[in-house]
């Protein structure tokens, strides 16, 4: 069993096959090198009590197809043999835990904006990775500025896709944050409006109600924000979409990130101005607590969120050293 937290594993999925890491390549003359034609999911594996489980699998094969039909990339694989290809690719590589990555890509030797007839490969790569903005983000929270660099407009980016060259504008604003010792910059619309992170969906806290902007202020329509939507609302939290003035960042009793990567992460300052406390709040603690709860097996699914990894059973010394543990 691989248990590293960060770094390559050992087969990578490619159209069909599992193929050592390092053959998993591509030319340099590729049309996603020259143009940034890809679409991808961001996908996590929780080590559960029962064993590895993906989260929301089906929900983001859903999504990795609905950014293809977008971007008007034809695949042979059915959704549900994707789904099968994920979690092949967690049993091989005998992990308990991981990062998932299916990606499509325009590969060929083509050069032009115009892509078709352009080849397009499939890849589904389990990453070991672990917490995405530091590992005492999601205890102490994270503080975050307001970047400079505004989300696309829905008429400019297809901003439902989960595409490669849309994330461009997302490492400026990355770029900007750290450069001025922020883990990570919030993204007004092109209303000056809140947006989202430069990786994830924004929660903004207030007097018990919870808000989060709107898909017409040219965010993801992220899986976590889904699965928060869900859970803040069955616990009884009244929740509301609707476009956010910038300043709702500076009165908030609590605000937090969400997405695969970050999965629930506190903020406790914007632009150097403290977030209620400073600390992160009760509401975000308690919504955080029960996501993890479910993602990790503490607490019953309720929803149906987790798909299984069936795993081959250890042998040997393998064999002895789980039962020690």
């Amino acid at each position: 069993m691989a248990d590293r937290t960060s770094g390559p594993t050992s087969v990578i999925w490619r159209d069909g096959r599992l193929i050592p890491w390092e053959q998993a390549t591509l030319h340099v003359m590729s049309h996603v090198v020259h143009y940034g034609s890809s679409v991808f999911e961001g996908i996590r594996c929780y080590e559960t009590p029962d064993g590895p489980a993906i989260f929301r699998l089906r929900e983001h094969m859903r999504r990795l197809l609905d950014s293809c039909r977008i971007y008007r990339m034809e695949i042979p694989w059915s959704f549900d043999e994707l789904v099968q290809a994920t979690i092949d690719t967690v049993a091989a590589n005998g992990l308990r835990k991981c990062y998932l990555r299916p990606i499509v890509v325009r590969t060929g030797e083509q050069m032009g904006f115009y892509p078709v007839g352009v080849p397009v490969e499939t890849f589904v790569i389990a990453y070991n990775w672990g917490t995405y903005l530091g590992p005492e983000a999601l205890e102490q929270g994270v503080d975050v500025c307001v970047s400079t660099w505004r989300r696309a407009a829905p008429s400019t980016f297809p901003t439902m896709a989960k595409a490669g060259g849309n994330y461009l504008n997302s490492q400026l604003a990355k770029l900007e944050a750290r450069n001025d010792g922020y883990a990570e910059g919030i993204c007004l619309d092109t209303q000056g409006y809140v947006a989202e992170g430069s990786g994830e969906n924004l929660f903004v806290v207030r007097d018990g109600v919870l808000y989060t902007s709107g898909l017409s202020s040219g965010i993801l329509h992220g899986i976590t924000r889904d699965s928060v939507l869900r859970i803040a609302r069955d616990m009884g939290y009244e929740v509301r979409e609707q476009q956010l003035p910038r300043e709702m960042l500076y009165i908030a009793d609590e605000l937090f990130l969400t997405g695969t990567a970050a999965e629930l992460t506190p903020i406790r300052s914007v632009d150097r101005v403290p977030v209620g406390a400073g600390r992160p709040g009760p509401i975000t603690r308690a919504v955080q607590d029960r996501f993890m709860g479910i993602v990790t097996g503490r607490v019953p699914d309720p929803y149906g969120w987790l798909t299984p990894v069936p795993l081959p059973e250890p042998v040997g010394v393998e064999a002895e050293r789980l039962a020690a543990v």
